[in-house]
Formats: structure tokens, sequence, C-alpha cells
């Protein structure tokens, strides 16, 4: 097992995240979440992250990731390209597997999976599929993909073309258990920690990082012997160049986001700050980092797991402002947040050679 308990050292990886959740239509989503990647990339992000949802637009908007990356991959050039996650339950590991094959080719090897049991019970449904056996389906189907990927032959008889050999090493598993922690880490994959997640009913003010803590413990627990961690923790974050417009914009989405939480009755979400709270509640019960640049780096400072991950993944989700405030938070954060994190992105590092 690793002999990690805590801390790593600088610098760490800057990503950015989306789920394609941009207040328009389809096809323009994709186009404005393929601009701020590419915005994130001239200002030195190191990786971007896109989520699959199907069906409830306003959870996510976008049910073929690697799709999206393939067309992301050609607009940009250096940074990582990222799933958060596939819903592996609800694919064919085969097709999952060729599939990211190819677009690790197309892209210069870029392409980093992540993968979970995720989805809403009717999303299992639509997909002929029980949601109580999700994590059953997640683990053959993550064996399948690995086998696969490593030449082993296929029932048939056949092997994956192209091959994929070296995509292992690239799995990331999303998780809010302790469980799924150590499953992670035994694996030698990459943890992928939530930027919120479910409170117990014993603890309902318990600080996220006092969640996810736990969790770290158990991959690092896990990890073999010379494997090297790899740790996202994912954060909500918007920063405005003041706190006034910051906590304006965040009043506005927060309550948005509140209310469709509240409609759906989803678990973990509905039964959390309505939207009628004041906005200090309802940044407080979804995780968010809020505010001018000084604001956020002291939030950011206080959560004590960001201190043992390897990769800061900013989202701007639930706040979702307009297209221009999501370009400037992410000039924000590589310019000033991410500095004083002592993450310093590649732009930063390549002005400073």
């Amino acid at each position: 097992m690793s002999d990690l308990s805590s801390g790593f050292p600088a610098p760490r990886r800057l990503g950015f995240f989306s789920r394609v959740l941009d207040d328009t239509t389809a096809a323009e989503r994709y186009r404005l979440v393929a601009e701020q990647i590419a915005h994130a990339e001239a200002l030195g992000f190191d990786s971007a992250w896109v989520a699959q949802h199907h069906f409830h637009e306003h959870e996510g908007g976008l049910p073929s990731p690697l799709v999206f990356l393939a067309y992301v991959a050609s607009r940009t050039r250096r940074i990582r390209l990222g799933t958060g996650i596939v819903t592996l339950p609800l694919e064919n590991a085969v097709r999952v597997a060729e599939d990211a094959a190819v677009l690790d080719l197309l892209s210069g090897g870029r392409l980093e999976v992540g993968v979970g049991t995720g989805g809403t019970p009717e999303a299992f449904a639509a997909f002929g599929l029980d949601s109580n056996e999700r994590s059953a389906i997640f683990a053959r189907q993550l064996d399948a993909v690995r086998a696969a990927w490593v030449g082993r032959p296929l029932a048939g008889g056949d092997t994956l073309y192209p091959p994929g050999a070296q995509l292992p090493g690239r799995i990331w598993q999303a998780t809010f258990s302790v469980s799924g922690g150590a499953r992670a880490g035994q694996a030698g994959d990459g943890l992928m920690l939530s930027r919120t997640q479910p409170r117990p009913g014993h603890a309902p003010d318990a600080p996220l990082s006092g969640l996810q803590n736990p969790i770290v413990d158990a991959y690092l627990a896990a990890l073999p012997v010379g494997v090297a961690p790899r740790i996202v923790g994912s954060r909500s974050v918007f920063v405005a160049d003041s706190r006034q417009e910051a906590l304006r914009l965040a009043d506005i989405g927060l309550r948005r986001s509140a209310a469709r939480f509240a409609a759906s009755g989803q678990a973990g979400l509905a039964d959390r700050a309505g939207p009628d709270a004041p906005l200090e509640e309802l940044i407080a019960a979804y995780d968010v980092h809020v505010g001018s640049p000084d604001d956020v780096i002291a939030s950011l400072r206080a959560d004590s797991t960001l201190d043992r991950v390897t990769d800061l993944v900013c989202q701007v989700h639930p706040v979702d402002p307009p297209h221009a405030a999501i370009l400037r938070s992410i000039e924000l954060i590589a310019t000033e947040v991410a500095p004083a994190l002592g993450i310093h992105s590649s732009s930063t590092l390549r002005e400073t050679a």
C-alpha cells in the first residue's frame, strides 16, 4: 500500500470542468463549452473535463462525451481532455473501449477516462436496466473495458483495434464512498472527488472535507506500492472582479438551481436549502466557492481535502453564470487564484521559465 497519508508537493495541476449547462440551445451549448475549454487552454489549464448525462437537460447537457471531446480535440493542442464521467453501466463496454482508443489517437494521447456508476433510476430504466444493480454492472463493464484495452480476446475471439494499451493508466473512478475510494486505490486508478455530495442524516452540516478526507485515506491505504496517487478534487468555483458582482450572479444562479433541485425530488439535493433561503445558506449548502479572487483563495485554503489532491478541477455549477462571466472566471482562476494556492498553470510556468 502507499505510505502517503496527506499532502502533495507543488506544482499541482489545474483543470476546468463543465456539465454543459449554458442557458441556450444544445448546439450553442456545445459551441460555448468548446470555446471555454479553448480559453482555459490558452490560459494554461492542464485539463478539461465534461460530464455525461442522459435526458435531463437541466442536470447536464451532454449524452455523448467522447464525441464532443473529439470535436474539442480538433480545436485544441495541449490541454488534456477527460470524461467526468462516463456512466459506464449504461454503455456497451467494447464500444467505449473502441471510441476511447480512437479519440486518444486523434487527440495525440491527451485522453483521461473518468468512469462512475452515475445516472438516475429513470435513465437506467430507459436503457432497460435496474438502477439497483448499478454497482455490479459497473464492475463488470470496467473489467471488460480494461481487458479490451490490454488486448485480451473478446467473446468470439477478436481483439480491439486500434489497441488501447496506453489507456488503463488513465482511468479515474468517481465515488462518494470510502469503499469506492478503496476500490479505486486497489486498482491503481485515479480517484475523482465531487464538488459536493449528500450529507449523512446524523451530520447534515458536516464540511465536505469531513466526508472526503476518509475517502482519500482509504484510497491511499489501498494504492499499490510504487503507484503514484492521482486525485481530482472537483470544486464549484466562481470568481468575479468584485465580491458584489460574484454574489449578484450567484444569487440568481443558486436560487434557480435550488428550485430545480427541490422540484426534482432527487435524494441528497432536494432536501438541501431551498430557493428562498438566504444566499449565505445556499452557498454553504451547495459547497460553492464564490467571490473576488481573495475571497475564493481564502475559501479554497480552508478546504483541507484540497491539500491532498493532485488536480484541482474548477466548475461554475451550480451558479451557472453567463458565458462572458465564465470566461472571466477562468481568467481569474488561472492568473490569481491558482498561483496563490501554489498551482502554477502551464502558461505561468512558461512566463517564469
